[in-house]
């Protein structure tokens, strides 16, 4: 009777092998003989044939378990790697939980008792920030979508004057924070800039005509100009890996191209161009810099304000907790319309040819493309050169070497430690693939749908509630008064820099490790290698690509981040955006050009790597 064999290697956690020992375990050779027996498949173990892993018998720890060896037919490792297999899964339950604290903690305001500071606001501002907050949230959606497809199609299906050149250089305006934007664009259109004043004194007119800057829909231009970006890269994809086939079927049924991208086309690209809306409308409601700016009253503004001008944490509190409703109804409803979209193909469909584009009709479409370019990249950036140009040899001293330090060493910290647990959490969850790990990974990733200026609310009230706390211990049982603690310190930012970007670290790490099969793990296993050691030695070269990927980009969000930095950093500890900030409040925007500069130049590095990704 033939010997049955083992087909369960990756379940019972040893690795393969050839010759007369099958199977390797803690770095030792098993004979196929030592084995009782083999499952026929990898979901079905008959009782008879069960392997004793870290002690652990029929899913409880056996106390009788050799684990240098083998007892009653049963493999054991020992107690300590159970531990530490458990102690991985752990790892995103508490990142999760520490994510939820500034959420539920804001969410709790809901039910607190109402001051008078949240009475005067209800009476007086909040319908007005309602409003304020759907027209903006609808018309740069409306306006990023418009711009983003339409420029999207342009790129990927014709063919124009430019086209190349275009279609990497639409992302740019990426490099460039809304807010520094939105103070370029005051500073030339205001009533006293230098394009009404030009102009006044060529027309001989006061210029009645000409649109208030300082209006709702200077911020919708603005916002669009900023965010536009983001569905231009999700629907671009969409339409050069759709190709010719729906153009072909919508030619089939006697449509024209025109019609065919409405009918067709346009439908079937809509999961990505409701992901880069949902981007843009997220980017949105968490702007801080650029209504600010403008002095446009959002809740963004709003928390602010009654934390740093009515002195009121529960004010703020309780309207960080409407933001995050707000926020959290956008998310259910998207999740709502895409679960019912259906789509029966899903290979990638050849590319289809280039629409050739001719005559006035080629060169409209290139100046659409170069119009957008310029008011969205080219004009900010020349503006800020000259401006800072203009006040560097005045106005720059040993304090912005201060400010380049501050933010340079704050996004060092936040990297460090927003890469390492996102690191961490792909690790554990690649152990442990079950349901509950799973979702309490996407808990883990939900900070960054939450603006800054909540996030900054929610993570300074507990930490505020622990150094009380810790005072307290510290006089009853020492006699000795502690001060601020924590509040004081850098562990209030960088806690709200890892809530808001963990999921940009995370999910490029988790790319990486999804292109690394199981079997080398199973390898290492076999090898006796504990985690941290596989995690040390296997996974993280082959993780570099990955890490770096999210390093640079949470590097720069840090940087170019506003809210949370303005409102949790400690007493003196200015950086780069909080200099903008002070400047644009008080109009004086070539003083703000020089640290905007900078912010530029950080924003175009992960911009020229993206860039040159795609292009390969």
């Amino acid at each position: 009777m033939p010997r049955p064999r083992c087909g369960a290697a990756s379940r019972c956690g040893v690795a393969p092998s050839s010759g007369r020992y099958g199977y390797a375990l803690r770095g030792r050779a098993v004979p196929r003989s030592a084995l009782p027996c083999t499952p026929k498949t990898a979901h079905s173990t008959p009782s008879n044939c069960r392997i004793q892993v870290n002690g652990v018998k029929d899913g409880t720890l056996d106390p009788t378990a050799n684990s240098a060896g083998t007892r009653n037919g049963f493999f054991s490792f020992s107690a300590f790697t159970y531990r530490a297999s458990s102690g991985w899964r752990l790892i995103p339950f508490l990142v999760a939980a520490l994510v939820l604290i500034p959420v539920g903690t804001v969410m709790s305001s809901l039910f607190a008792p109402t001051g008078d500071v949240w009475q005067h606001l209800v009476e007086t501002t909040l319908s007005d920030l309602l409003i304020n907050t759907f027209w903006l949230a609808l018309g740069v959606s409306a306006g990023a979508t418009l711009l983003g497809v339409s420029l999207a199609w342009f790129t990927a299906v014709c063919e124009f004057p430019g086209r190349k050149f275009f279609s990497w250089a639409l992302f740019l305006p990426l490099a460039i924070p809304a807010y520094v934007t939105a103070f370029v664009a005051l500073g030339l259109f205001d009533y006293i800039g230098p394009v009404q004043t030009a102009l006044r004194a060529w027309l001989k007119s006061d210029l009645s005509w000409f649109p208030d800057v300082r209006s709702r829909l200077g911020v919708i231009i603005v916002m669009v100009l900023a965010f536009y970006p983001y569905v231009y890269l999700l629907a671009r994809n969409a339409f050069i890996t759709q190709g010719k086939r729906s153009l072909e079927a919508a030619q089939s049924l006697g449509f024209s191209r025109t019609q065919g991208f409405f009918k067709l086309t346009l439908p079937m690209a809509r999961p990505w161009i409701a992901g880069g809306t949902m981007l843009a409308l997220m980017e949105t409601l968490a702007d801080f810099g650029t209504v600010a700016v403008f002095n446009y009253d959002t809740f963004t503004t709003a928390i602010y304000k009654a934390w740093f001008a009515m002195f009121s944490l529960p004010a703020a509190s309780q309207l960080a907790s409407l933001l995050i409703v707000i926020v959290f109804a956008i998310i259910i409803l998207e999740q709502h319309f895409r679960s019912r979209m259906r789509y029966a193909e899903t290979r990638q469909s050849a590319r289809a040819d280039r629409i050739p584009i001719s005559g006035w009709r080629a060169w409209m479409i290139a100046g659409f493309a170069s119009g957008t370019l310029f008011f969205a990249f080219l004009l900010p950036v020349m503006q800020l050169s000259i401006w800072a140009t203009h006040v560097f040899a005045r106005d720059f001293d040993q304090r912005y070497l201060e400010f380049l330090w501050h933010s340079v060493l704050l996004s060092v910290f936040a990297t460090a430690l927003t890469c390492t647990v996102a690191l961490l959490m792909v690790y554990a969850a690649r152990r442990h693939s079950d349901p509950a790990t799973r979702a309490a990974v996407h808990i883990s990733t939900v900070g960054y749908a939450l603006p800054g200026a909540v996030l900054a609310v929610g993570v300074f009230i507990p930490i505020a509630w622990l150094d009380n706390w810790l005072g307290e211990i510290a006089m009853q049982l020492f006699h000795i008064e502690t001060g601020l603690l924590i509040q004081g310190t850098l562990a209030t930012m960088l806690l709200a820099y890892m809530t808001r970007f963990l999921a940009v670290s995370h999910s490029p790490i988790d790319s990486a490790m999804q292109r690394i099969t199981s079997s080398i793990d199973e390898a290492a296993v076999g090898l006796g290698s504990s985690g941290w050691a596989t995690l040390r030695c296997v996974h993280l070269p082959i993780l570099k690509s990955g890490i770096f990927t999210a390093a640079t980009l949470v590097f720069v969000d840090v940087m170019k981040e506003m809210p949370i930095t303005l409102m949790t950093r400690p007493f003196g500890w200015d950086t780069l955006a909080v200099r903008i900030f002070e400047m644009t409040s008080e109009g004086e925007w070539e003083q703000a050009a020089l640290p905007a500069v900078a912010l530029v130049l950080a924003g175009l590095l992960p911009l020229i790597f993206f860039v040159r990704q795609t292009e390969r």
